[in-house]
């Protein structure tokens, strides 16, 4: 892990993000998935993209009786992130470091049809709202970066992570043949084949859960293994 990533995850931990439900998703997240599996990950897929991706239930946020002191506002400011500006000045839920580069975006997931901005109140942030992220945060798990005395995170479950991997590619707007699609599904089949090997059933209950879903849930993931043949086969063999 970078300087830069860990600087920030350290101080988004201390004011209390992750204790109050912040998920750390994205390429951050699989790359904190050794611990958890055991295994050392594949060179390729793991680049550092700059972007840190956080996810809360906005539910949850919602319920929660408390929130992170100081606010992320006053954290981000005092590392040197600005905010994105949005179109409406009042939705802000992204910040950049300049120097670094470093983007910090915040979602939530969406249960409407449209896509919008939501309140995170236990964060203070804004948050986008999208769909399949409900499934991709259910359930997260500890995981430690390794900055300074240690950052204790959560991340998504490895095996939801690879399902909803093979979701999202297909509704990437720069295409399911883009080279960020190409790297969602090389993780996605990584964790996959790895995780088949010593953990089948993991695999199989949230491959059958994203199944469960919908017909479109079932016609992404189809579309997702057309172009990984191999995968398929894996995965029916994860349920006996």
């Amino acid at each position: 892990m970078n300087r830069e990533t860990g600087s920030l995850l350290f101080n988004m931990s201390k004011v209390g993000t992750f204790r109050l439900g912040g998920t750390l998703i994205g390429t951050n997240a699989f790359r904190l998935m050794e611990g958890e599996l055991g295994l050392t990950l594949p060179r390729d897929g793991v680049e550092n993209t700059g972007d840190i991706d956080i996810a809360q239930f906005e539910r949850l946020s919602l319920v929660l009786e408390d929130e992170v002191q100081p606010s992320l506002a006053e954290t981000f400011t005092a590392l040197k992130f600005d905010p994105v500006e949005a179109l409406d000045t009042n939705s802000v839920w992204r910040w950049r470091q300049a120097k670094s580069g470093t983007l910090v975006e915040f979602l939530t997931p969406s249960f409407e049809e449209n896509e919008g901005i939501k309140a995170l109140p236990a964060l203070g942030v804004k948050a986008r709202a999208l769909h399949h992220l409900n499934y991709l945060i259910a359930d997260p798990i500890p995981a430690a970066a390794l900055y300074r005395e240690g950052v204790l995170v959560q991340i998504p479950r490895p095996e939801r992570f690879a399902i909803h991997k093979l979701i999202v590619t297909e509704l990437r707007r720069d295409g399911a043949t883009s080279d960020k699609s190409y790297k969602d599904r090389q993780q996605a089949k990584w964790l996959i084949e790895n995780m088949a090997e010593d953990r089948p059933m993991d695999v199989w209950e949230a491959y059958q859960d994203a199944r469960s879903r919908g017909p479109k849930w079932r016609d992404r993931i189809a579309r997702s293994l057309d172009r990984i043949p191999s995968l398929q086969q894996v995965l029916e063999d994860c349920g006996g």
